[in-house]
C-alpha cells in the first residue's frame, strides 16, 4: 500500500446498514482532525473525502461506486487512481455500539482489491468502545 502522505482523495464507506440512523459526523470530524484511522494522513495535506456506502449487504455495490469514482475523478480532474484511498469505517471494521464488524469484511476487502485501490480500516476509534474491548464486552 502506498503512503497516505501521497494521497489526494480519501473515500470512507460505510456501511449501508448504520448509515441509515448514523450520519458519518464522527467519521467525518476524525478525518478533520486526523484522528483515530486517519492518524497517518499529514494534517498540513488538504484532503479530499467523500464518504459512500457499501450499497448494503453483501457489499457487492461499493466496486460500481469506485470505478465510477475513479473513472469521474480522471476524466474530470486528472486525479489517479493510485491518488485514492477508501477508508473503511469504523461501523465495518470494529465491534461498537452500531453491532459487530461487518459480516462481509473479507467479500469488501476482495471487491475493493479489484478496483486496484489501496484500502485503510477503521475511522473514528471511540473511547468507549474502547474501553469497552478492554472490559471484553466488544470483540
Amino acid at each position: 500500500m502506498d503512503s497516505p502522505e501521497n494521497k489526494d482523495y480519501v473515500v470512507v464507506v460505510q456501511c449501508h446498514i448504520v448509515q441509515e440512523h448514523c450520519s458519518g459526523y464522527f467519521c467525518e470530524k476524525a478525518f478533520h482532525e486526523r484522528t483515530g484511522g486517519f492518524a497517518p494522513y499529514p494534517k498540513e495535506k488538504p484532503l479530499r473525502m467523500l464518504s459512500l456506502t457499501c450499497g448494503g449487504c453483501c457489499g457487492r455495490a461499493v466496486q460500481r461506486k469506485l470505478m465510477n469514482l475513479i473513472t469521474q475523478a480522471r476524466k474530470s480532474e486528472g486525479i489517479e487512481r493510485d491518488r485514492i484511498v477508501v477508508q473503511l469505517s469504523s461501523c465495518i471494521t470494529k465491534n461498537n455500539h452500531h453491532g459487530p464488524p461487518c459480516p462481509h469484511l473479507d467479500y469488501l476487502r476482495a471487491v475493493i482489491a479489484r478496483t486496484g485501490l489501496d484500502v485503510r480500516e477503521d475511522t473514528r476509534v471511540s473511547a468507549l468502545a474502547e474501553k469497552r474491548r478492554r472490559e471484553g464486552l466488544y470483540d
